[in-house]
């Protein structure tokens, strides 16, 4: 089975990293349209318009499922890559029911980009979930920008997350639902402000989940098993992937080394 899945940039691969773990034996395309990102700050007929681009491309290069790894791309354009092509896709949306049935009585925090709290998709899953009205809302598009530069740690990335959340009662909310599949990266800034018992709660296990019902694929069975790369030679032997970068294959070792890179990162994060 190869599984196509793409980003408006590197964030998708926190979904195919969690791919790595539950479904370590498909063939996966991921494509990254670098040259758009970020999609957060993009009207609704631009990233429309993409998504339909990218899925194209990956079904000419034979992927016969599709993860729309964009909370952002998924908001806004599910509804038209559905209509016009005849194979499973599937889409992103915050983890707000998980968190809404994990958690009770203290307040949700979930960060996204400017795209996603705006449009009409997640007002209706709050409407659908949020019976007691405990989620807030919080865009966060900078963080995409430091997570494409390989910025995770540095003091503008701990100084933009303090003031962003400096309006809030940080000690009022029981968990922080990541709405962007770029948010992952930052998962140790996140724990250092709010603290250990703050649950942390992404979108990335539940998608690939769903992929694995849909396809009728089996769940690895060793998911939890350490997956890091010592090059990006290691990597594209042990996963079965073509990267795509805005349409152009990424073979330099250069951009290899910062997809390894990556994934070590989100691997370093994993269990935080």
């Amino acid at each position: 089975m190869k599984i196509g899945i793409f980003d408006s940039g590197i964030g998708g691969m926190s979904v195919l990293h969690e791919a790595y773990h539950r479904l370590p034996n498909e063939k996966y395309i991921f494509y990254a349209d670098t040259e758009h990102v970020p999609y957060g700050l993009k009207t609704p007929e631009q990233i429309t318009g993409y998504a339909i681009n990218i899925a194209e491309f990956l079904i000419d290069h034979g992927a016969e499922a599709i993860v729309v790894a964009c909370n952002t791309a998924t908001s806004v354009a599910i509804k038209e890559l559905r209509r016009r092509f005849d194979i499973p896709i599937l889409g992103m949306e915050p983890a707000v029911k998980p968190a809404v049935e994990v958690t009770d009585k203290k307040r949700i925090m979930v960060i996204a980009t400017p795209v996603t709290i705006r449009e009409d998709k997640l007002k209706d899953l709050l409407h659908r979930v949020d019976e007691e009205h405990r989620v807030d809302l919080l865009a966060m598009p900078r963080l995409v920008e430091f997570a494409e530069r390989e910025e995770f740690d540095s003091e503008d990335v701990r100084g933009y997350i303090e003031e962003q959340f400096s309006a809030f009662d940080k000690d009022k909310y029981c968990a922080l639902v990541l709405g962007c599949t770029h948010f992952n990266y930052f998962k140790p800034e996140y724990r250092r402000y709010f603290g250990d018992d703050t649950l942390l709660i992404d979108g990335n296990y539940g998608t690939i989940h769903h992929l694995a019902d849909v396809l009728g694929l089996k769940m690895s069975s060793d998911q939890d098993k350490a997956i890091y790369f010592e090059d990006y030679h290691n990597m594209l032997c042990q996963c079965n992937t073509d990267f795509y970068f805005s349409g152009k294959k990424v073979e330099d070792p250069k951009t290899l080394e910062h997809i390894c890179r990556l994934h070590n990162r989100l691997e370093l994060v994993r269990k935080n």
